[in-house]
């Protein structure tokens, strides 16, 4: 029975599989293709910071670093919407006291489980050496150090251009799914310094921010120095996009000064002060796609299983793509119980539990995209947070929809899915209705909800 384990991948996922298979007792291997970057420094080529919530808490419980992690980030307790007029206006993530979301750097968090795995005497880490083929027959593995391993267990956790998924998908795996797409929009990144003065903050530090402007939008998350990490999202041609921006330019180097300039002026006018190298920035960060994978089965026999974005690659507008590959981690964890394992009937199971709600996440992620860049400055939508608000206030049982993904680890993705938009649907069309909120019989509202027929199965 194959009990050595090798982990394709030492992002974040692969770090936290390794801790807890290694505290199994397993003798485990994690080979990264990158150089070790506590040693190094590299690009992860998307953002540096993250928002850890409840799902990912409870991941990083069970080995013992939840507090330490917590204790470096920054918590944002709501949304901060900046108007087009320079307005501001803010919506609460929950309406119960201690709910809150976590900006935390995605290094440090990464450098810290490389810690933890590397203090384990049964968990080597190896960089430098990455996958270069997977025979998905015989679940050998060849390595790039010139090493062919054919008896351990394989995890993919290595991201979205998987190697171990891409074998799968190359005929390993009979009748595998599998599916790519891409939204029109793309991203870069901005960084807003910090003033040097007070706290360090040019603008409220607990809070996610959020510029929408109907078909576009910039978001912002506070650091620990004080500093915010941007994030711009364009559609990548047509009118207020990255393309129009670039005009004639040929690279990204030859964008000129005024394009920037006067885009920015005219959407985020509040933003150019606080980005003083705002155009050499703009030139210096290149535009990255937004996609979302879709893939299934997970595993080969007992041979290897997917896990994170090797699985189910998502967008960031839940913020739940670390969320969501630390809980697999965690319920995979749950499901072993001594070294002596049925390495199949495990990953078939793992495979039904997650894949379901790994969908959902996916899906909600791309919603996401539309409230946050069109529906948070609709009077109806704005009405509906603050009634939501208020039933969590009022009514400790109550979560919506956004609370059900964010801050309840015990209900599946699934089900805060087809619960969530249920009820979204009900409070929209009674808001809809209304412009008093204050007039509103929240008790009646929650007699509503609680109706609902998919509120059965909370």
């Amino acid at each position: 029975m194959r009990k050595k384990i090798l982990i394709i991948g030492a992002g974040l996922a692969g770090s936290l599989l390794a801790i807890y298979l290694g505290r199994k007792g397993f003798e485990v291997e994690v080979i990264e293709s990158r150089p070790d970057m506590r040693k190094t420094r590299i690009s992860a080529g998307r953002s540096i910071n993250l928002a850890l919530s409840n799902r990912g808490i409870a991941a990083l419980r069970g080995v013992g670093l939840d507090s330490y992690m917590l204790s470096e980030a920054v918590p944002m307790t709501g949304r901060m919407i900046h108007g087009a007029d320079g307005s501001l206006r803010r919506l609460p993530y929950s309406g119960r006291e201690g709910e809150y979301i976590n900006s935390i750097s995605r290094g440090g968090l990464n450098i810290a489980l490389m810690d933890v795995a590397e203090s384990l005497e049964n968990v080597e880490l190896r960089f430098g050496v990455a996958c270069t083929a997977f025979d998905c027959s015989s679940g050998a593995v060849a390595l790039s150090d010139g090493r062919v391993i054919e008896d351990a267990v394989i995890f993919g956790t290595d991201g979205a251009g998987s190697v171990i998924r891409n074998a799968m998908l190359a005929g390993g795996v009979p009748r595998f799914d599998f599916s790519q797409t891409w939204l029109s929009h793309g991203y870069k990144e901005l960084h807003i310094w910090p003033t040097g003065q007070g706290d360090g903050f040019a603008i409220e530090k607990d809070a996610l921010h959020i510029w929408p402007r109907d078909k576009f939008l910039m978001i912002a998350l506070p650091n620990l120095d004080g500093s915010f990490t941007c994030t711009l999202f364009l559609a990548h041609s047509g009118v207020n996009s990255f393309t129009e921006i670039a005009g004639a330019a040929k690279t990204q180097a030859e964008i000129a000064d005024g394009p920037i300039e006067a885009f920015f002026r005219s959407n985020f006018p509040d933003v150019i002060d606080l980005i003083p190298d705002l155009c050499d920035s703009y030139r210096a960060n290149p535009v990255g796609n937004l996609g979302t994978i879709k893939s299934g089965p997970w595993n080969v026999g007992g041979k290897a299983l997917l896990l994170g974005d090797a699985a189910h690659a998502i967008v960031p507008f839940y913020g739940q793509g670390m969320n969501a590959s630390f809980e697999d981690c965690r319920i995979l964890d749950s499901m072993i119980d001594g070294v002596d394992v049925d390495w199949e009937g495990l990953f078939t199971d793992f495979t039904e539990v997650r894949k379901k709600n790994a969908d959902a996440i996916a899906d909600l992620a791309v919603e996401n995209f539309y409230e946050m860049r069109d529906a948070v400055a609709d009077p109806v939508f704005v009405r509906k947070r603050t009634v939501e608000t208020r039933l969590e206030q009022t009514f400790p049982d109550y979560f919506s929809k956004y609370s059900l993904v964010t801050f309840r680890d015990d209900v599946p993705y699934s089900l805060a899915r087809t619960l969530g938009n249920a009820q979204d649907r009900l409070l929209m069309s009674i808001c809809s209705e209304t412009e008093d909120v204050d007039a509103l019989d929240l008790s009646e509202i929650r007699k509503r909800l609680a109706d609902l027929p998919e509120a059965k199965g909370l």
